[in-house]
């Protein structure tokens, strides 16, 4: 068995459909509000517990009701709370998501305690990390132990994961230690200091990401799957057709899964075909974890 290190966050998730975006200074009534775990790092971990690969997460929660309610989720989906710590005074991370009827959203976050994560959090796993197949990380904690943690990855000859997102200009020294970088069409534009709406098309956004030193991009593209990008090779994996519900936690699910094979030896186009199915199952789901499939599930989706 095949083992991931997540280096990530725990946020609390409080959503609700909307019928539309809100203007400004309206108070528009929506229904069907959720509450529940999330955080990318969160989610990608228990997709990828679900998905049968062992997995260790490194996140920081707050001192609080939620943060009890971390720990309780972790107990129940198999998930290691040895590198989950608690942060003396201080709040967990909690997300606000607004869903419309074509299942798009569009999320408020307070990170609270993903932001105390430190060096030292992450030195501590060094054993637990020296032992994994791939470590992978999120923006969703401090850029200083993202970093740290892809040298760790390289340092211990680990394939390492990134997922910018949520996007943020990032120091360029950061993907030299990446193997796979994951951005979203958005995401790789402001990872190159460009307007979220640039035009330059995506293949071309993905080269200059590999010009910084990353090995392969795979950049989702929404209904369009993905694109994977090498320096000498460009692949396009077509989307997979389904009425989405909710499409929050869907690139958590690709991701996962897309760790999964990697950490698996799996080729990478057969380890992204398979993401995007991930994905799909995810976005016919309201609510990240609820949507996150088994296995059998994935393959039960796939079969219909």
């Amino acid at each position: 068995m095949s083992k991931i290190f997540v280096v990530g966050s725990y946020v609390e998730g409080l959503t609700i459909r909307v019928p539309r975006q809100p203007v400004l200074g309206e108070n528009l009534v929506g229904d069907s509000f959720d509450m529940g775990p999330g955080g990318k790092g969160t989610n990608q971990a228990i997709a990828i517990a679900r998905l049968g690969v062992d997995v260790e997460l490194l996140a920081c929660i707050g001192d609080d009701v939620f943060g009890d309610m971390a720990l309780k989720l972790y107990a129940q989906e198999g998930v290691s709370t040895s590198a989950i710590h608690k942060i003396p005074e201080m709040y967990t991370g909690v997300g606000f998501v607004n869903v419309v009827p074509s299942g798009e959203n569009w999320i408020t976050v307070d990170m609270g305690a993903n932001m105390h994560m430190t060096l030292d959090h992450l030195h501590q796993c060094r054993d637990v990390i020296r032992d994994s197949d791939l470590i992978m990380s999120q923006f969703e904690v401090p850029e200083v132990v993202v970093m740290e943690a892809m040298k760790l990855g390289k340092a211990h000859d680990i394939m390492t994961m990134l997922n910018p997102a949520p996007a943020r200009p990032t120091h360029p020294d950061l993907f030299q230690y990446v193997d796979v970088l994951t951005p979203n069409a958005t995401e790789a534009r402001i990872l190159l200091g460009l307007e979220p709406d640039d035009p330059t098309p995506t293949h071309e956004l993905a080269k200059q990401l590999l010009a910084l030193g990353v090995k392969t991009v795979v950049a989702t593209l929404g209904k369009d799957g993905a694109l994977i990008v090498t320096d000498d090779k460009m692949t396009h994996i077509p989307s997979v057709e389904v009425d989405a519900v909710d499409v929050t936690g869907a690139g958590d699910s690709f991701n996962a899964m897309l760790a999964v094979g990697l950490s698996q030896n799996v080729l990478i186009q057969d380890a992204v075909g398979k993401a995007v199915y991930a994905g799909a199952y995810t976005a016919t789901h309201l609510g990240v974890i609820d949507g996150l499939p088994t296995l059998n599930q994935l393959d039960d989706f796939k079969n219909q």
